[in-house]
């Protein structure tokens, strides 16, 4: 058995006891039953999540920077040249990087992999060299990448996620760089839920109208030459058809990161429109993953509020980013410790003697 096989069959669904254990404590604690609101609904899933009534503190968390390059990059989707994502690698080792500064704030650990970077990368301290090609092919011609390729990526994710769980790390954070990804992100998002190109497809880094356009018809055609109109079905087979066909190499290893952490019962905090890309590839794969996700941000990108919209997951923060880097996932993480700190500290009605409202 393959370690994506070993590691989708090793996935359970929330535990229903641990969930139910988790609302009867929010029940007992001196507030308002409800009064946190969505943060009390982030306790009980990172419950449901562990199989535990009592949530183990998800920190210390760790950040995963995975970078890969994209052939679709020719057809003139970015105005930023391709050598920014080797640039932008060596920014995130020397620490200089926005996500740097908030992993930084928060205590996060930052490690970024080389999972398809277009240029051959030199070692440096927080790097993992684990090319599995030197970037996709055009998904606009066909298949961006093999399905070997595709499970590549996806046992890349798997054996960070397992590396950075086995050092210590009790939440995972997805980062992505790789510049044209946003492109790729849409294509996916329409390939696994159906949306139209024009609905889905965003400005990434700050696009004109032509090269919107020009975006929107490239991910039009990626989903016709690639056959994925209508959308695909569910299964593993047709999971992985979708992934190798439009998915960037980043996106499959993010997928496998998920993966990773859900087979741990370690949650994991997605980012923005690449991660949510990312996991619904990861929910094709094995549905319940979804159960271990917590969506840190809402991207400005209109695909990323389609992925969500499909898997169920409400975000945390609505700051109108469109960085990537794993940043929405990073200022997110202090509102999750917050929620299951709740569980921890907050005495219940009985233990402070506080009388509770008449029904």
């Amino acid at each position: 058995m393959s370690l994506l096989d070993e590691t989708i069959a090793a996935i359970r669904p929330a535990d229903p006891g641990a969930v139910a254990e988790a609302r009867a404590h929010q029940d007992r604690l001196t507030k308002p039953r409800g009064s946190l609101g969505v943060l009390e609904e982030v306790a009980v899933r990172l419950a449901g999540s562990a199989g535990t009534g009592l949530p183990p503190m998800p920190e210390p968390a760790a950040l995963a920077i995975f970078a890969g390059d994209h052939g679709v990059h020719a057809r003139g989707v970015s105005p930023w040249p391709q050598e920014v994502t080797t640039q932008m690698v060596a920014n995130f080792t020397a620490g200089g990087a926005v996500a740097n500064a908030f992993a930084a704030q928060v205590g996060a650990s930052v490690t970024v992999v080389d999972v398809g970077v277009a240029a051959d990368l030199a070692p440096a301290p927080g790097l993992l060299l684990r090319k599995v090609a030197h970037g996709t092919a055009d998904l606009s011609s066909g298949p961006a990448m093999t399905v070997q390729q595709a499970v590549a990526a996806l046992e890349t994710g798997i054996s960070v996620a397992a590396e950075l769980i086995g050092g210590g790390a009790r939440c995972l954070i997805t980062g992505d760089m790789g510049i044209a990804n946003t492109t790729a992100s849409a294509a996916l998002v329409c390939a696994y839920t159906g949306a139209d190109p024009a609905v889905a497809t965003g400005r990434g880094t700050g696009i004109d109208d032509p090269t919107h356009t020009r975006k929107i018809a490239t991910v039009r055609e990626a989903l016709r030459v690639n056959a994925l109109v209508p959308p695909a079905g569910d299964g593993v087979q047709d999971g992985l058809r979708v992934l190798a066909a439009v998915g960037g190499l980043e996106h499959a290893a993010i997928a496998g990161f998920i993966l990773g952490g859900a087979a741990a019962r370690v949650p994991v905090l997605l980012d923005g429109v690449i991660a949510g890309s990312a996991a619904l590839a990861a929910a094709a794969l094995a549905p319940a993953a979804v159960d271990h996700c917590v969506a840190g941000h809402r991207s400005v990108e209109p695909g990323h509020r389609l992925a969500l919209d499909h898997l169920g997951l409400r975000p945390l923060v609505d700051l109108e980013l469109r960085l990537g880097e794993g940043t929405g996932g990073l200022l997110a993480h202090p509102l999750v410790c917050a929620a299951v700190r709740v569980m921890h500290e907050v005495a219940t009605f009985d233990s402070a003697g506080v009388t509770e409202k008449e029904s």
